[in-house]
């Protein structure tokens, strides 16, 4: 892997891990169409990490505001930030489907990485699901335990390669009648636990491997690039949710899969 496709795929991984356009999905076709391997354990630990400062750096007042709450929560003390300790809980609770379907069925999931035709029926299903959301009614909801336990299934199905976690998890908050900045708000939030326990599970293979010093400079300059990317269409993400136009990322999503279909099946 040379220095300019690390920062292409830092970049890829960046732009696509938040906008709800299914980086795994990109990231598969990317790998079959130009011939770069997105294989190297080592690489995808630094361009996951550098996604998970991302939205540390973006939401750093929620995560200190959760962990101030929590630790007043279990100190028992008087807890003026109870809402941002429920946040935490709700959090938790949205992180068990895909810790139970990621151990279940990785051994489905990881086979599923190697199709890009499937890939590609999966952005399909992820542009009708974007589109489907100009029917979402907002009804100024909070996150709930029972909302969040849906939520989080949505992110569990999402560890299909095509299938958006972002669009999935957001969308379904939104036909939740949760309002449009909390249902994004609490998608980033959520993943945060799935991106760090990605990185985990890939740490130790990682470390077995060993880098070179200047395999760690390329490395490194694929995280920077998924970090500074990944910041960029957050804020990206939320502002196009203000303005209503979420569901316009589903004409891409539509195109590149059915553009993916054709072309793998010829």
């Amino acid at each position: 892997m040379g220095l300019f496709q690390a920062i292409l795929l830092g970049f890829l991984q960046g732009a696509t891990e938040f906008l709800p356009i299914s980086s795994s999905g990109h990231l598969v076709l990317a790998e079959k169409l130009l011939n770069v391997g997105t294989e190297d354990i080592v690489f995808n630990v630094f361009v996951h990490f550098g996604t998970f400062v991302a939205v540390v750096i973006y939401f750093r007042r929620e995560i200190r505001d959760m962990i101030i709450g929590v630790w007043r929560w279990l100190r028992r003390k008087e807890n003026p930030n109870r809402e941002e300790a429920s946040l935490a809980g709700y959090i938790a609770i949205g992180t068990i489907p895909a810790v139970v379907i990621g151990v279940v069925f990785k051994g489905y999931i990881e086979a599923a990485f190697q199709s890009p035709v499937f890939t590609s029926g999966m952005l399909v299903c992820t542009g009708l699901i974007l589109l489907s959301t100009r029917f979402a009614t907002s009804r100024e909801r909070k996150v709930r335990t029972r909302s969040s336990l849906v939520i989080g299934c949505a992110q569990a199905v999402a560890m299909l390669p095509g299938i958006s976690r972002s669009g999935t998890t957001i969308s379904l908050g939104l036909f939740l009648g949760i309002s449009k900045e909390k249902a994004a708000t609490f998608s980033f939030l959520l993943a945060l636990p799935a991106i760090f326990g990605a990185t985990l599970l890939e740490l130790k293979e990682a470390l077995d491997a060993g880098v070179g010093a200047f395999m760690l400079f390329k490395y490194s300059l694929g995280a920077v690039a998924a970090a500074l990317f990944g910041y960029l269409c957050i804020a990206l993400l939320l502002a196009i949710i203000r303005k209503g136009r979420f569901d316009y990322f589903g004409y891409y999503c539509l195109a590149v899969g059915l553009f993916g279909l054709v072309y793998f099946q010829v």
